[in-house]
């Protein structure tokens, strides 16, 4: 009879032998060492989120690895970080929506580019006589500023309205301003944090006395005309029947009062509004819609830049904007399209109501940014 002959089975990693008396041994396979792929170089997180915002700000690769190259990052190394930075997910999902993006910021373009043909571009158009419809059609419904300059000569307040006659008139109310503006570049975006109840007769001394500044102001966030103790403000004026509503004044009229100096900085309104300048005179600087790329709009409705002293080193884009600048005289009216960015400054002590109640649909959505970084 034959003998039965060795056996072995792979069964990796283990190798089994069963020998001729039937005895099983086991054994294990040497493991070949894993090859692992060769370490890839890291580049610090602030580089990589540079990378993918020039990147998508469509920044050629040449010109970035030249600066990385200037900071002291070896020219291969910054090639494969930028690979490594396009390569993520996120990122691919990014350069998608800044495509449709620029695709958006070139249509403005074009429009701002057809706009400044016009010999209207540079100034803003003074009219009287303007009816209902024609305002319609062509200023509300064209979003196209204008000054109005016949709708405030029966108000009584242009022959009443002084610092002097609302500190005799309602000296003892209490109101509220905005106060230590001097402190914080960003009064207007963190305006609860500069809320003041004072006496207007109080205040009314401060902005006589106190010269041309900014570090107080009356303005609309104080919504001072909704106390009942300053509701005779609004028999002092005549709504302009065939624009505005003269039953909807709540949150809807707003009252303005300070002294020379005052700034409100770059921003737009959600809605369209109008102006009227009872006392002194605002100088207004603004910016049409089409131009919101140049204007850093980083946070709700607001811009990082100062028009009064622009800073081009740090917003280059903002030299290429076109502005319109004019002062608002006493007894004229502005009308602000929806959208428009204005930056205003009292060029004297001022006094002025806003309004946002039209006869025409005024409410509009909004997708604002809320980018604390950049």
């Amino acid at each position: 009879m034959t003998e039965p002959q060795p056996m072995t089975i792979t069964l990796p990693p283990l190798r089994i032998t069963v020998n001729n008396q039937q005895q099983v041994n086991l054994e294990w396979m040497p493991q070949a060492q894993e090859q692992l792929p060769p370490s890839q170089p890291q580049i610090p997180e602030n580089w990589k989120r540079w990378i993918a915002l020039n990147k998508l700000h469509n920044k050629a690769e040449q010109s970035m690895i030249e600066a990385m190259k200037q900071q002291g990052i070896d020219p291969a190394i910054a090639r494969i970080a930028i690979n490594q930075v396009m390569a993520e997910p996120s990122y691919q999902v990014g350069n998608n929506m800044a495509q449709l993006l620029r695709k958006l910021e070139s249509t403005l373009a074009i429009q701002q580019q057809l706009a400044a043909l016009s010999s209207q571009a540079n100034r803003i158009e003074r009219r009287s006589g303007v009816s209902r419809q024609e305002f319609l059609d062509c200023y509300y419904a064209t979003n196209t500023p204008v000054i109005l300059t016949d709708l405030m000569q029966d108000w009584p307040a242009m022959k009443t309205w002084s610092p002097e006659y609302l500190k005799e008139k309602y000296g003892q109310v209490e109101v509220q301003i905005q106060a230590n503006r001097n402190r914080n570049r960003e009064y207007e975006i963190e305006c609860e944090k500069h809320r003041k109840t004072i006496l207007l007769g109080d205040y009314t001394d401060q902005v006589l006395n106190g010269g041309e500044n900014n570090d107080y102001y009356m303005v609309a966030n104080n919504q001072n005309l909704e106390r009942e103790e300053l509701k005779g403000l609004l028999d002092d004026i005549i709504f302009f029947p065939e624009l505005l509503n003269p039953e909807e004044t709540h949150n809807r009229v707003f009252f303005w009062f300070g002294p020379s100096g005052t700034i409100t900085p770059l921003h737009h309104d959600p809605v369209n509004l109008m102006m009227a300048q009872v006392y002194g005179r605002k100088r207004w600087r603004l910016i049409s819609p089409q131009q919101t790329p140049l204007i850093y709009n980083y946070v709700g409705v607001f811009s990082k830049v100062d028009c009064e002293n622009p800073d081009y080193q740090k917003y280059p884009l903002f030299k290429n904007v076109q502005m319109i600048e004019e002062v608002l005289q006493p007894g004229e009216v502005i009308f602000v399209p929806v959208g428009w960015w204005h930056q205003v400054k009292a060029l004297d002590t001022s006094i002025s109501l806003s309004f946002t109640n039209f006869v025409f649909p005024n409410c509009y959505t909004w997708q604002d940014p809320n980018i604390k970084a950049w």
